[in-house]
């Protein structure tokens, strides 16, 4: 017998003790839980509309902004050709028709420098361009903004926007949580009742958020990399309303089964009971484990855990509440279709592979090559498998059994720091190259696998991640990626497309920095300095500054202000800035908040954060 059933049996004398009011009582008590019970039932059922709601805006959104850049890439592109067909003409003019008109704009020049340095002690610098602030601007400025982390545990906390965000995905989930329940003790199953619901209410959610392959990359453009910090902190929210499940149930104890001589041994030992308290212990130690601080020290351990104890308390969760079955199923189907049909057996592939120390001797590189397969529209919407190629910046997970038995059902995710193959120019051929620095576990034990040979059979699962940032640079007059150390995984490929991709119509009007921060010198190694002098004669401008091993720590915000007014000379206040970072916690915040301020002063500009590290 259920516990809801084992209330509604019980004698008045055993609920309240024996009274001639007991029975009123007991009647109205019972209504009004049979009411809560039954409007909990269909109310939850709009969570997931209001959820699908949101979904949809952000889709609309996304979609909006795929039409706005691809305007402001034929824009670019208009006016490239526009400039290169008045250069032409003007080739063809005589040489005192040239005369004049460079007479004419010297003279400008030197007008114009005359005012401007009348102005420089108000305005600055005479060469810097000046900038005109908007609302929608310093709206962005705010959106973007990052605050300093917490004051003892010095947890890095996300941009203003992923907080805001965050902040009404919580709020809508307080809502369903406690819209029209009473707090009195007697109505304590209802409140039980909807947290329980609530969580089961997630479950999909969650699972959908962390799985590899999901539509919502589709729908929002963001990757699961990108959704990740949802995934973390609704698994959080979860995990809270698990306690406060737990806590309201003790109340019911308290209330109906303590006055009739039923222990709190009776109760907890009780079938129902005692299977909520396993899947709450199950999801508490995952939620544990899940700390960034214990996936930095054990992350072999988090990532075997995660997969036994998620899966024990699906099967528990299933066993304990009736009206979770539904959502259990749902999301179990979500964890099958992308572990086994996708992961395993469509985007998984055996790579024979070269690992090299490179010569800071605590970084491998390995190397990977292959005939590209051909592509098809179905493999496209199907998230291709890396036998097809993949897109600059994109990661796959390393499976490397050779490395013994512990490193069976292990994967390990990489950004793939080689230029992606590009079809458009007829590549028939794919190079793969992960920079992987050694730290414990895996990549330990790979360092010391190349340290004795070079060939290593491994599996690629991939590719995995989203265009977004490469989208955004691409529309963008003025582009600036920042790399910290082995985030020049990222920067590179980007970087790559950026300067390659336009061979037939070049958008000259398109400027494109670098800063690398390393570590070491040797570390420019992983790039070669052959690859960034053939960027720099494509037009790249490098920024490298000395290596921190002897310098310390640069000043990020300077060289992004100072790098971005060299790149925007000519441009003046309309032209739009995207900036790409990648590297450690510290320098993305700096480097972040420095284009915060630029926004707020009036620069059209907008940076993302492609984050290293799970």
């Amino acid at each position: 017998m259920s516990l809801r059933a084992r209330i509604f049996a019980l004698e008045p004398d055993h609920e309240y003790g024996v009274t001639d009011e007991v029975g009123d009582k007991r009647h109205e008590v019972l209504q009004r839980l049979s009411a809560g019970i039954s409007f909990t039932s269909w109310f939850i059922l709009t969570y997931q509309i209001a959820v699908l709601g949101v979904l949809l805006v952000f889709t609309a959104w996304h979609y909006y902004d795929i039409l706005s850049r691809t305007r402001r890439v034929q824009h670019l592109r208009h006016s490239t050709s526009k400039a290169d067909g008045a250069s032409g003409t003007a080739s063809e003019t005589n040489h005192d028709q040239l005369t004049s008109v460079h007479r004419h704009e010297n003279a400008r020049q030197q007008k114009e420098h005359v005012n401007t340095s009348e102005r420089s002690s108000l305005l600055g610098s005479p060469d810097a361009p000046q900038y005109k602030p908007t609302t929608s601007l310093r709206l962005r400025s705010l959106l973007m903004y990052q605050p300093p982390s917490t004051p003892i545990t010095s947890r890095p906390l996300p941009e203003n926007a992923t907080s805001l965000l965050i902040a009404c995905l919580l709020g809508l989930n307080a809502f369903y949580a406690a819209y029209n329940v009473s707090w009195t003790l007697p109505l304590m199953f209802v409140w039980s009742d909807r947290t329980a619901l609530c969580f089961a209410a997630n479950l999909p959610w969650l699972y959908l958020l962390s799985a590899k392959n999901q539509p919502l990359r589709l729908l929002t453009g963001y990757s699961y990399e990108h959704l990740n910090i949802l995934h973390r902190r609704l698994g959080a929210w979860m995990c809270f309303l698990a306690l406060l499940h737990t806590g309201s149930m003790l109340a019911v104890w308290y209330y109906f089964f303590l006055p009739s001589g039923r222990s709190l041994a009776w109760f907890l030992t009780e079938k129902t009971v005692l299977l909520g308290l396993i899947t709450l212990a199950c999801y508490q130690i995952l939620y544990l484990t899940s700390l960034a601080s214990f996936r930095r020290r054990w992350y072999e351990l988090f990532l075997g855990m995660h997969i036994v104890l998620q899966a024990a308390a699906l099967v528990f969760l299933y066993l304990h509440h009736r009206g979770s079955r539904l959502y259990v199923g749902v999301t179990l189907t979500i964890f099958l279709v992308d572990r086994l049909v996708f992961r395993l057996l469509l985007k998984s592939r055996p790579v024979d592979a070269e690992v090299r120390v490179m010569d800071d001797g605590s970084t491998v590189m390995l190397s990977a090559d292959w005939p590209l397969s051909k592509a098809s529209k179905v493999s496209d919407l199907l998230h291709p498998d890396i036998n097809g190629g993949w897109e600059p910046a994109q990661h796959v997970f390393v499976t490397a059994p050779a490395l013994g038995r512990g490193h069976i059902l292990q994967a390990h995710p990489f950004t793939i720091a080689s230029a992606a193959p590009s079809r458009r120019s007829g590549s028939q051929h794919a190079w793969l190259n992960l920079i992987i620095r050694a730290q414990d576990g895996f990549t330990q034990d790979l360092l010391r696998h190349a340290q004795l040979t070079s060939s290593l059979k491994v599996r690629l699962d991939g590719p995995y991640g989203s265009s977004h940032a490469l989208d955004m640079l691409r529309s963008s007059n003025v582009c600036l990626l920042i790399a910290g150390g082995s985030g020049i995984a990222v920067a590179y490929p980007m970087l790559w497309a950026l300067l390659h991709e336009d061979d037939d119509t070049p958008i000259s009007r398109r400027q494109v920095g670098l800063i690398w921060i390393t570590h070491e010198s040797s570390h420019l190694d992983w790039i070669g300095h052959e690859r960034l002098d053939e960027m720099k004669q494509l037009g790249l401008h490098i920024l490298l500054p000395p290596p921190t091993a002897k310098a310390g720590r640069p000043d990020v915000a300077r060289l992004v202000t100072e790098l971005l007014d060299e790149l925007s000379q000519g441009s003046g206040w309309s032209a739009k800035t995207g900036v790409v970072v990648s590297g450690p916690d510290g320098m993305n915040r700096a480097a972040r908040n420095e284009c915060s301020r630029l926004a707020w002063d009036g620069r059209d500009i907008n940076v993302l954060v492609e984050k290293f590290g799970w």
